[in-house]
């Protein structure tokens, strides 16, 4: 019995030995060579991110305004129509007549009005000319002017409302045709010829139209980062659908009314695409990176490398022939992840990198 205890005993003190080892062997390991990185020159990007959706903001929902049959569905969907171009129409027998009837009245008053004007003109000769008879005195000569000038202003006051009436019947005859009221494609068509057109039915959409040629991204911005964004910088936009495609944008709209959400004051931005190409869709889920800041081919370093606080006090260890050098370094920009260098540092100097846990408010704490 004493004898399997002792053998327990020898057997534990090894394995403590081992485990210790090990242990030390680690940590020589990593005094003897830490873990570096080279100083190399590279971008420096400060962005700020905008979440939102592709739009195509120019969109028309088009309906009837009078009611009656469908008498003709001239486009289909997926069609590229034309500013102008008739996309349906309804039969509309009345209206057509009240357009005849209206230019008819206005052909009549024109002839009126031509008349009127002959009339008061020979009677103004007459006035002029002491009348065609001897008895006639100048001021029955006067009011037969006056009297054709009235006919004929009255003349051309009617003629001013036959052509008002006959602008009234052709606007209500347009009414009974869809027409594209700018070149685009054909989303949406939600009649069929014969369909019945109800007054009811002509506040829902007959046909929906969009402009292609026109896409923009909207999105939000929260509070913390609106103060640095500004009209006219430029963003790199990426597409959940089409993660392959970069496209190049700028911000056009930053609305002044915020959106509380949870909490939180958002601003409307609006980002303009530069480079849009076929496959955009409208509504395609998109992430914008406003570029706020770029500093290119200038000296970088990860923020795993820092010490210390930000500016004149920031500090990195450098390692130089197997020895740790603590070396006080000038920042500027930081992208969140590495950080430019201003003086301190040189290209190729190689920096020790700091365990993730041993990062504290942004820096890394002895």
């Amino acid at each position: 019995m004493k004898k399997k205890r002792t053998l327990i005993i020898i057997i534990c003190v090894v394995v403590v030995g081992i485990v210790l080892g090990i242990v030390l062997t680690r940590g020589a390991g990593r005094e003897a060579t830490p873990n570096t990185v080279t100083v190399a020159r590279g971008d420096i990007v400060k962005s700020v991110v905008v979440d939102g959706n592709l739009e195509m903001p120019n969109k028309a929902y088009l309906s009837f305004g009078v009611t009656g049959t469908v008498t003709e569905v001239l486009v289909e969907e997926g069609n590229n129509v034309t500013e102008g171009q008739v996309l349906a129409r309804l039969d509309a027998p009345s209206l057509e007549s009240s357009v005849e009837m209206a230019e008819l009245q206005v052909e009549i008053w024109e002839e009126q009005v031509k008349a009127a004007r002959a009339l008061y003109e020979i009677a103004q000769i007459n006035l002029d000319e002491g009348g065609s008879f001897p008895d006639e005195s100048e001021e029955v000569l006067e009011l037969r002017v006056d009297s054709a000038k009235a006919s004929w202003e009255n003349a051309k006051l009617n003629l001013e409302i036959a052509e008002l009436n006959l602008e009234s019947a052709e606007l209500n005859l347009e009414k009974a045709e869809i027409v594209a009221p700018f070149d685009g494609v054909v989303a949406d068509i939600a009649i069929s010829e014969d369909k019945e057109i109800t007054a009811a039915a002509l506040a829902t959409p007959a046909i929906s139209l969009v402009d292609t040629s026109e896409i923009e991204m909207r999105g939000f911005i929260d509070e913390i980062d609106i103060a640095m964004v500004q009209l006219g910088q430029e963003a790199n936009i990426i597409l959940d659908a089409l993660p392959d495609e970069e496209i190049e944008g700028r911000v056009a709209f930053i609305s002044p009314i915020g959106t509380p959400l949870v909490g939180v004051v958002y601003y409307e931005t609006t980002i303009t695409l530069e480079n849009p190409v076929a496959s955009l869709k409208d509504g395609m889920t998109a992430t914008a990176e406003v570029i706020i800041e770029r500093h290119d081919d200038v000296l970088v370093i990860p923020n795993r490398a820092l010490l210390g606080t930000w500016g004149e006090n920031a500090t990195v260890e450098v390692y130089i022939d197997g020895q740790i050098e603590e070396r006080e370094i000038t920042l500027r920009l930081t992208d969140g992840i590495n950080t430019e260098v201003l003086s301190g540092l040189k290209e190729g100097d190689e920096v020790v990198l700091r365990a993730s846990e041993e990062r504290q408010d942004g820096f890394f704490m002895r």
